[in-house]
């Protein structure tokens, strides 16, 4: 018979998560979902929420902010029956908590000897104990005061002043954790002096394993030093590459000189394996080591669990190692469920799949071109490294020139630029894989692929390795070919007018440039920006595969357009030429612009001075009598005046005001001056349909003629739009974007001028007017 209250707890936890994922299956169908008032903190309800009340609260800040995150950094973790069990455990320990002492001690005895059992004889670590910890530095920390403990007997009455006479010093690879060691001293009390970081070979070996030979130095000079040696920490699986020291000859050295081993690192998993290489195998030999199951397993808030064998059990009381305290063995009781529900055979299953997926996409990196991987034991790593590595021959001719350590920095500065766009790429095209970007001292920037890490997690299958491949067999030739063609952008920048290079090496692209004008003079800061802005928007809108930014949100440089990755049939003399010429044509609009602004005020204030000359001259004409409201009306009645009608023209192309007459006799407009050209590129060429532009056509020369001046802004040639201008009258155009804004200004211009003859009292509804 089932305990109602277990039962009624399992029911609880399987109601509550099948409400939080259903939640989460509605809000990626419902993508504009906002925060409701119910979401802000009140005061609590006098008498309180059931519990569907609450997980709705719990749902709504889960999920409340999706429309400002994407889908795929929002996604959750992929919670199976095992994680259930995981959850239920938290569950469990707090009833169990309420238990009798002795029934509870009975029942914590069990759990925490059950899972130590299990884990030691998983992982090869015989007669060990377990300690486990939330914090995965914990357990590190707590071996270190076990150490210090038993290397100074008077620890315990006397304290530091023991340490005092001879330091401690703790060894620590350099390819370790960030900030682990400083995080050892902070926590034990102990100066940074007692730390020593071991550097890696540099010379012969592995670049990330620990120099055994130096470390043996060090040691030594220690000792003679009058230090006291008690730990060091080596790394089966360094957090960035994933390889493994010399497990078996620090062993050695560790017992020569009378120090305590420990190891950590993602390639302990694989000790569960019937099949271990001989260097992760040395582990099983050293005195401690910590294993993070959550990850591995896919178990959500299970602790991690750090292994040692030691034999006095007042020490490791002393320690923190072991507690008296049965609540604290709890903590082992989420893992104790979870291990029951996996089995010997689905422990072993999934870190085995996790290794699988590694070697596969290891033997798919070895055919790829001008892909480096970084792998120490290929059939025994879990974590595979490669960077896009291209072969560049004009960087082996400036090395041999002399011309090198600045050029070959910038080369590679440049690479770790690409490897970091490439490795963004794959994990968004690829969500799954879990590949991720980081940073090696002597490689650089890197692509890393740790499915221990992340498989279980994210359900990583044989098939996301295989698209993982196809995306990065469709990015290397747009990243070889963009490498190509940089240096010729930049030539082709720098000879052409109007424009400058911009030199910046973080730009994942094929370079960026600046539109400087055609003046000589320096055109102010923010006309500039105008001009740039206006440009970007031209070349967005062209029909091309290429992207223009203005550049990263910080850092970039400014009034700069960026032009990101491109294919080799790229045609960059055209592409430049294109940029130069919509500059050109923009710049061109926005004097033209000014000027016709300038020509209409004038014309205006001009026209202001012929009305007032003309309503005096009206007032001569018909004299001061017809002024009068009353006579002038009488007067009018019995001799009516006729006053000739003098109209008035303002030509926008030649900027004059003129008479109508001549239009009111022939009854047809006359024709002004033909404003300049737009601004074409000498390079423009016909594309044939469904051409992109800036692309070197396949077919032969006969198809069009590479001399054509067709501009690349308007592709082809334009054709008659309705509406066109009759016969015998000239419809003048402004280029491109200058009708509407030389409107608006005269528009304007209009309004004050109006705004201006009603406040000096003019007629404007006399028979002179303004046309």
């Amino acid at each position: 018979m089932v305990d109602p209250t277990l039962a009624e707890m399992g029911k609880n936890l399987n109601e509550a998560m099948k409400m939080l994922e259903d939640s989460q299956r509605k809000a990626e169908e419902e993508n504009e979902k906002k925060y409701t008032r119910k979401d802000i903190p009140g005061p609590l309800q006098g008498s309180g929420q059931d519990m569907v009340s609450i997980l709705q609260l719990v749902q709504n800040l889960m999920h409340g902010d999706e429309e400002e995150e994407s889908l795929q950094s929002y996604r959750l973790q992929n919670v199976g029956e095992q994680g259930h069990m995981a959850l239920l455990g938290h569950s469990l320990a707090a009833y169990i908590s309420v238990l009798d002492r002795e029934r509870l001690r009975k029942l914590t005895t069990r759990i925490l000897s059950d899972t130590t059992l299990w884990l030691c004889r998983l992982f090869r670590f015989e007669n060990g104990s377990a300690y486990f910890h939330e914090d995965r530095r914990e357990g590190l920390l707590k071996v270190c005061r076990l150490v210090i403990h038993s290397r100074y007997e008077d620890y315990t009455a006397e304290g530091f002043n023991v340490l005092c006479s001879k330091l401690p010093m703790i060894y620590i690879s350099s390819a370790a954790r960030e900030g682990l060691g400083q995080s050892l001293c902070n926590q034990l009390g102990l100066p940074l002096s007692c730390l020593c970081r071991v550097p890696c070979n540099t010379m012969f070996g592995s670049q990330h394993q620990m120099d055994v030979a130096f470390l043996d130095r060090l040691i030594k000079d220690d000792a003679e030093a009058g230090k006291l040696p008690i730990l060091l920490v080596a790394n089966a699986g360094t957090p960035g590459a994933g390889h493994t020291d010399k497990l078996g000859r620090l062993k050695e050295l560790c017992e020569q000189h009378g120090m305590w081993l420990h190891v950590e690192g993602v390639n302990l998993a694989t000790l569960a394996l019937g099949y271990v290489s001989s260097s992760v195998l040395a582990a099983t030999k050293c005195d401690s080591m910590t294993l993070t199951l959550g990850p591995w397993l896919g178990l959500p808030a299970v602790p991690a669990v750090t292994l040692y064998r030691h034999e006095d059990p007042s020490l490791s009381l002393a320690a923190g190692l072991t507690s008296s305290q049965a609540v604290e063995k709890l903590r082992a009781l989420p893992l104790w469920l979870s291990l029951q529900y996996l089995g010997h055979d689905g422990i072993v299953e999934r870190i085995k799949h996790a290794s699988q997926l590694s070697q596969r996409l290891l033997e798919n990196l070895k055919n790829q071109d001008f892909i480096k991987t970084s792998v120490e034991d290929e059939l025994g790593s879990p974590v595979v490294v490669f960077r896009f590595s291209p072969e560049l021959p004009h960087l082996d001719k400036l090395l041999r020139a002399g011309q090198g350590p600045m050029i070959a920095g910038n080369e590679r500065y440049v690479c770790d630029t690409f490897n970091q766009w490439l490795g963004d790429q794959l994990a968004q095209l690829v969500p799954a894989s879990g590949v991720d970007v980081v940073e090696l001292e002597d490689e650089g920037t890197c692509v890393r692929f740790s499915p221990l890490m992340t498989s279980a997690v994210l359900g990583t299958e044989v098939q996301d390795v295989d698209q993982l491949v196809d995306c990065l067999k469709m990015k290397v030739p747009v990243l070889t070919c963009t490498l190509q063609l940089r240096e010729e952008f930049e030539q082709e920048v720098k000879r052409t007018v109007g424009l400058s290079y911009v030199e910046d090496i973080s730009w994942p692209g094929l370079g960026v440039l600046r539109y400087e004008g055609q003046n000589e003079d320096k055109q102010e800061e923010k006309e500039m920006e105008k001009i740039t802005l206006g440009l970007l928007r031209k070349l967005n809108e062209l029909e091309s595969d290429l992207s223009f930014s203005l550049g990263p949100e910080f850092g970039g440089e400014k009034n700069c357009i960026y032009i990101g990755m491109v294919t080799e049939d790229l045609d960059v003399s055209e592409l430049v030429e294109t940029i130069a010429a919509t500059g050109r044509e923009i710049e061109e609009n926005s004097r033209l612009l000014e000027n016709m602004t300038e020509i209409v005020r004038k014309g205006i204030q001009e026209a202001q001075v012929q009305l007032q000359k003309a309503n005096e001259e009206r007032l001569l004409e018909e004299g001061l009598l017809r002024q009068i409201p009353v006579v002038g009306s009488v007067l009018n009645w019995f001799s009516p005046f006729h006053a000739s009608t003098k109209g008035r023209t303002f030509d926008l192309t030649a900027g004059s005001l003129e008479s109508t007459e001549p239009t009111y006799v022939s009854k047809v407009q006359g024709t002004g001056v033909t404003p300049p050209p737009t601004p074409t590129s000498s390079r423009a060429k016909q594309r044939f349909p469904g051409q992109k532009l800036f692309k070197r056509s396949a077919r032969g020369s006969d198809g069009f003629s590479e001399t054509s001046s067709v501009s690349h802004t308007d592709d082809l040639v334009r054709e008659p739009q309705p509406g066109a201008s009759p016969a015998g009258q000239e419809n003048h155009e402004l280029p491109e974007g200058g009708v509407h804004l030389a409107e608006e200004a005269a528009e304007n211009s209009t309004g004050e001028a109006a705004q201006t003859l009603r406040n000096n009292g003019t007629k404007s509804e006399e028979p002179e007017s303004l046309r």
